[in-house]
């Protein structure tokens, strides 16, 4: 997507280390005609896998998972980092690796929202290591759910989370793949 990678050059930042500062216009403050946008593409990239649901992690991911499921007419089940009062006792838990937050983060979903026979459709603002999706992987097979397909706005290619996605053997899209980020540049795949 080309708009989105130009706005990724012309106000996102490359903080080093892999670090991405795209939270002026992707996960902090949106921008909802992008996001609509991205939506819009995701949404026509996954058409024909036979979502029921799109799962997300609790708070960057919701706003590309909502715009998506918007296309395509299904609902959208966010994570939850913190497991809220009206939640029921039992519940899918599982524990992952934050790399923004350089700590271990819960993943939460009510069985009321992710049940048996559903198929997902994950969409998360960023596919980097693979370590938040294969939480919301583990969480949805908890549920004895099927996925059927990742996407991300943004993958980091160079951090490897395509390669430990590839396993589960479902399609796996991003709007905008950046193959590179040393020296402070970004670099995107052709």
């Amino acid at each position: 997507m080309d708009e989105l990678k130009l706005r990724i050059l012309t106000d996102g930042k490359n903080l080093g280390g892999g670090i991405l500062k795209v939270d002026g216009f992707i996960n902090h403050q949106v921008d909802p005609v992008l996001m609509q946008a991205c939506g819009r593409e995701l949404a026509s990239r996954f058409a024909r896998v036979g979502a029921t649901k799109v799962l997300t992690a609790e708070i960057s991911g919701i706003a590309p998972a909502l715009t998506t499921s918007l296309h395509l007419g299904v609902p959208v089940v966010y994570a939850r980092k913190h497991k809220p009062i009206t939640m029921p006792d039992q519940i899918f838990l599982t524990l992952t690796p934050s790399h923004t937050k350089g700590r271990m983060v819960e993943l939460i979903v009510s069985p009321e929202y992710l049940s048996s026979g559903e198929m997902v459709l994950i969409i998360d603002d960023f596919l980097a290591t693979g370590q938040t999706i294969m939480g919301l992987v583990r969480l949805a097979q908890a549920a004895g759910a099927s996925i059927v397909g990742i996407g991300a706005v943004i993958e980091k290619r160079f951090e490897g989370g395509r390669d430990l996605l590839s396993s589960l053997d479902v399609p796996i899209e991003a709007l905008a793949v950046i193959t590179d980020m040393s020296s402070g540049k970004i670099v995107f795949a052709d």
